[in-house]
């Protein structure tokens, strides 16, 4: 059984890939690679598996049939490696904005510090962001504050797209259940993480914003963050409520 899988998304993303899975590759620590892409117009999934031949038994694509949120990208991810026996399953951006590099040190702090999830966060020391506009660094920052008071968890990053988990993480959290696709999917995971009690560390990265390609932030998928936070954190109160009562009785 290998140990790391990282699961990338992918929707038209040709300008980035092929570079992503060389550096991703070339690194010192061995990496599994699994693309999901969502029928990328530009040709992503078939440079993907152009690239099978270079990179054989390291590198796979789940190719989906329309473009169905990143939420739903990584649970499809998640659910294969965790068929395939994958220790650690990690989430990243194709785009570069996640320095693959920082890899191992998420890495580490799981296999070799014991932590159960390694979130690379961009506000655990300050800010740590380049090239975003000083509106959209603000926008994700107090968001991140604001979620982190809603939620009651001690992750300064918490819509962080950056991270490693241990298998048995993934296995605990039931990710049919999981019901937001954008930036609420990455806190809803973190705050499901947080209430089954994980050892949850951040690790600092800088994050830096994508040279090539389209992004794919909306205001949509902010909204989502900003209201759906309320939802999940009342829906938990009701939930321990309902579960006190059940073990008093």
């Amino acid at each position: 059984m290998f140990k790391a899988l990282v699961v990338v998304p992918t929707y038209n993303e040709i300008e980035n890939i092929e570079r992503l899975l060389r550096t991703v590759f070339s690194l010192q620590r061995e990496f599994h690679v699994l693309v999901v892409d969502d029928n990328s117009p530009d040709g992503t999934a078939q440079l993907v598996e152009d690239n099978f031949i270079k990179y054989p038994e390291k590198l796979f694509i789940l190719k989906r049939p329309v473009k169905n949120g990143l939420g739903n990208a990584y649970i499809a991810g998640f659910k294969w490696a965790l068929e395939k026996e994958y220790e650690y399953i990690f989430e990243m951006d194709a785009d570069f904005s996640h320095n693959p590099n920082d890899l191992v040190r998420l890495f580490n702090a799981c296999h070799k510090e014991g932590n159960d999830v390694a979130i690379g966060s961009r506000y655990v020391t300050g800010v740590n962001v380049v090239n975003w506009p000083m509106s959209r660094v603000l926008l994700s920052w107090l968001a991140s504050k604001y979620v982190r008071f809603v939620m009651g968890m001690d992750i300064y990053d918490t819509t962080a797209g950056f991270i490693c988990y241990k298998r048995s993480v993934l296995e605990r959290i039931n990710l049919d259940n999981i019901r937001f696709v954008g930036y609420a999917f990455q806190i809803e995971m973190k705050f499901k993480a947080h209430l089954s009690k994980f050892k949850i560390i951040e690790v600092p990265v800088i994050f830096t914003d994508r040279t090539k390609g389209e992004s794919k932030m909306s205001s949509g998928i902010i909204s989502e963050a900003i209201f759906g936070v309320i939802g999940m954190k009342i829906k938990s109160v009701f939930n321990r409520k309902r579960f006190n009562k059940t073990s008093f009785h």
